[in-house]
């Protein structure tokens, strides 16, 4: 080869090299440009592996990832783009929201710090940064979770039951014969399918609401009539118009049934071209749709709505407040037919991305978190359950371990548990009425407050899976605390737990008696010491058989002591006497002893005449039980 050639060519070849690394770099930004996110990421990664352009790539590639919902891969990005010069503080809030998604949920609060210092919208942030723990659902049923028979591998998700019939929208792409690949995804658009709910083939809806675009998901009115769902800009095989920035918006629908198939597609008065309304749900009276919308004037993001409904017209839509929307976005409300509200957001405090939120009308200014297993760390989202049977329900997820992009799952719901039990005597197996019985959670506070029955029943519902230190009290018995344990109960509908508590060794306690008093200079048993002692009488003949005990009798300090002595020798043989002849045992008062003055009552030097009386007295001492 010439040598002036070869040199020419050693020239031009770098220079042909960054022209074609140049063409794909156009390339793959025209492709992100138009959400064609799953194509655009095979020529960020191809311009990466070249060293072409690296902060910029990464930062596409990272955009692109937490775009997809895909925090495993964003994250490896994003930490590199962070550390880049420059970088928006927006960027630090997606690092720290697709961290929540890995659960590096300490790392995810530095970064958002980072963005509450630098960005412009603070408050987006305040509830991620408070320390509090979750504030997850008080209810006290259980969630089983397990993924759907009807799963494809493509995306399945927004469950609604409708007459044993399970609506949900999917991407497999059987719904329209015209089908065409989603570009965002690189999945067939979205199509509404319906299968029973005791299973069987899943097939798309009948009539004209599955087209070319995308549709789902679907409610349906009380009467089977009617349904709503979302779709984009699409109606009469035209696309509408699109928004500034190209996007075909999210529009409500809604069609009739009509000859078994849905048809007259009706667009609803409140959609916009300019901004995206969807994913609506229908209260169980049918006079009310909520919805979600990113229309201007909201929270932030998207926020829930709702609209009244009177004879097919619609009222004003109405924005539910900040109780319940946020800076950030809610999506997918779901009414159940007791009036809670369902819906799912990132932007209150959760496990990860989206996260279900429920606002029952019993706390009606409170948000709770389902909690797991409901919930992941990843995308949770789409609550339902059947007005018909609530033990069954649905919610759709990207955790993993699914079939497809997005999975729905079926969530068996269990009822509460009811803990019921006897508190019982440990000396004579005696039901003890009016004990207390407390439960508490794992961090020792009080979730319940019972008393035993006549019985000594108690019962309360309470939550399974969990570990619930409990504790009985009673005035005449040593308390006694221990644990129940609610794991493994999901085929019993309640669980026993018995209570037996010793009793006090304190005869007073016992008997409920007063003490016995006696006269200035007398050991005779005065009649009020008589109702006294047959308290004890009965005590030890019915509630305690085998109880043994000791007399002690006293006086007070006037006299000499030798001279109370006897006397107090005296009223104990009085005492002893009296509870001999009403049927004791003698062998059960195994001592019955007087002690004069030497161990008052009330120590003074110069006693009053009710103080000297408090100091004539007997008093008894358990020496054993059984």
């Amino acid at each position: 080869m010439n040598k002036n050639y070869f040199l020419l060519l050693l020239f031009l070849l770098p220079a042909l090299t960054l022209t074609a690394q140049s063409g794909k770099q156009k390339r793959a930004d025209r492709l992100f440009e138009d959400f064609a996110y799953t194509k655009a990421i095979e020529v960020y990664e191809d311009l990466l592996e070249n060293e072409y352009n690296t902060d910029y790539n990464q930062q596409k590639l990272a955009e692109s990832y937490y775009l997809l919902r895909d925090p495993e891969n964003a994250v490896k990005y994003y930490e590199k783009v962070v550390q880049q010069p420059g970088v928006s503080p927006e960027t630090y809030y997606k690092y720290a929201q697709m961290l929540r998604g890995v659960r590096e949920y300490e790392k995810s609060r530095e970064w958002l710090k980072k963005y509450q210092e630098e960005g412009k919208n603070p408050k987006q942030v305040e509830e991620f940064l408070n320390s509090d723990e979750i504030n997850t659902y008080k209810g006290l049923e259980s969630f089983r979770i397990n993924p759907a028979s009807f799963n494809s591998q493509y995306s399945d998700f927004g469950t609604f039951v409708n007459k044993e019939t399970v609506y949900f929208t999917s991407a497999r792409g059987d719904g329209d014969t015209k089908t065409k690949i989603y570009d965002w995804t690189g999945e067939p658009f979205l199509d509404v399918y319906k299968v029973s709910t005791q299973g069987g083939s899943v097939t798309p809806v009948s009539g004209d609401v599955n087209t070319v675009r995308h549709e789902g998901p679907v409610t349906i009115s009380p009467d089977g009539n009617t349904m709503y769902f979302t779709r984009n800009n699409y109606l009469n095989n035209r696309n509408g118009k699109k928004d500034d920035q190209g996007v075909n918006n999210l529009k409500i629908y809604k069609a009739s049934m009509v000859n078994g198939k849905w048809g007259n597609i009706e667009e609803l008065p409140f959609s916009n071209d300019n901004y995206s309304v969807g994913h609506p749900s229908i209260s169980a009276d049918g006079k009310t749709l909520y919805y979600a919308s990113d229309a201007p004037g909201g929270q932030g993001g998207s926020d829930i709505y709702k609209v009244s409904i009177n004879n097919g017209t619609f009222g004003t839509p109405e924005n539910l407040g900040p109780t319940v929307n946020t800076p950030g976005n809610e999506f997918f409300p779901f009414v159940a037919k007791n009036g809670n509200l369902y819906f799912s957001s990132d932007g209150h405090k959760g496990y990860g991305l989206l996260d279900v939120f429920v606002v029952t009308t019993a706390e009606p200014g409170k948000v709770q978190n389902l909690g797991e297993p409901v919930n992941s760390s990843l995308d949770d989202f789409s609550f339902t359950y059947s007005s018909e049977d609530k033990s069954r329900g649905y919610v759709s997820s990207n955790r993993p371990g699914g079939q497809g992009n997005d999975d729905i799952y079926e969530l068996n719901i269990l009822a509460p548990l009811v803990l019921k039990g006897q508190v019982t005597d440990s000396i004579n197996n005696k039901p003890i009425p009016n004990a207390t019985v407390r439960l508490m959670n794992e961090k020792g506070q009080q979730i319940a407050f019972l008393e035993t029955d006549a019985e000594g029943n108690y019962n309360t519902e309470v939550k399974r899976d969990q570990s619930y230190p409990i504790e009985a009290k009673h005035i005449k018995y040593v308390d006694k605390t221990g644990t129940v344990n609610t794991a493994n109960t999901d085929d019993k509908t309640e669980m026993v737990y018995n209570m037996i508590l010793a009793p006090v060794r304190d005869v007073e306690y016992l008997a409920e008696i007063n003490k016995i008093y006696f006269d200035f200079d007398k050991s005779n048993i005065r009649p009020d010491a008589a109702k006294e002692l047959d308290k004890l009488v009965n005590l030890m003949k019915n509630d305690y058989p085998e109880l043994v005990i000791e007399i002690g009798s006293h006086t007070d300090k006037r006299g000499s002591e030798e001279y109370n002595r006897k006397l107090a020798e005296r009223r104990a043989q009085s005492t002893y006497d009296y509870l001999v002849s009403h049927g004791i045992e003698p062998d059960r008062i195994v001592k019955y002893q007087g002690y004069g003055e030497s161990q008052p009552e009330v120590d003074c030097a110069s006693c009053n005449e009710e103080q000297h009386q408090l100091n004539r007295r007997s008093i008894f001492k358990v020496v054993k039980m059984k």
